[in-house]
């Protein structure tokens, strides 16, 4: 079976010959791409049906089974203990990376109220890019009988070395930034 993503295709056939023409790379192997799509949520500690519902809803967005992060250690002031479950996350590779990035791109940003673009400051100089969700009932996946709307953190891990970069790259698959 040969099945490839879309996203995947596009970026084989003509980001990559973009991306050359734009910056003059030496070497194919400096041409920057995605090498993985990080889904983080943070979660209320105190309440156990918000934990799991938060791991099965990250689940079925990403279409990969999520896991908890603990804390590593105590903190007083947040009545939190070593080993408390405080994130859910899951870590998105290859095809299920680039099925997601289509889903997120096609999908839920538009279904996003007053939605004007996303923001392109929310590089980290490293060629990486960060982009906050307020709402996760943006994505079909999720059922709207729920009790709390949590948001979601989802990073965009490149090869880039420039944010100028990552930012054109990020903008060649069809992520719609600010004017």
């Amino acid at each position: 079976m040969n099945y490839s993503p879309r996203l995947k295709i596009k970026y084989n056939e003509n980001i990559k010959l973009k991306l050359k023409e734009e910056f003059i790379y030496k070497c194919r192997m400096q041409i920057p791409k995605l090498t993985k799509i990080v889904i983080n949520q943070g979660i209320n500690i105190y309440d156990k049906n918000t934990l799991n519902n938060a791991m099965e809803n990250i689940s079925l967005i990403s279409g990969q089974k999520a896991i908890f992060c603990k804390s590593k250690r105590d903190e007083s002031g947040f009545k939190l203990r070593k080993g408390t479950p405080i994130s859910v996350k899951v870590t998105l590779r290859r095809n299920r990376m680039y099925e997601f990035l289509d889903r997120l791109i096609n999908i839920a940003l538009p279904r996003v109220r007053d939605f004007k673009g996303v923001n392109k400051n929310s590089f980290d100089g490293k060629g990486n890019y960060n982009l906050g969700i307020r709402e996760q009932i943006i994505f079909p996946e999720i059922k709207k009988d729920f009790k709390q709307n949590i948001g979601m953190n989802i990073t965009f891990v490149t090869t880039a070395k420039k944010d100028k970069e990552a930012k054109y790259l990020l903008y060649l698959f069809g992520l719609p930034f600010k004017k």
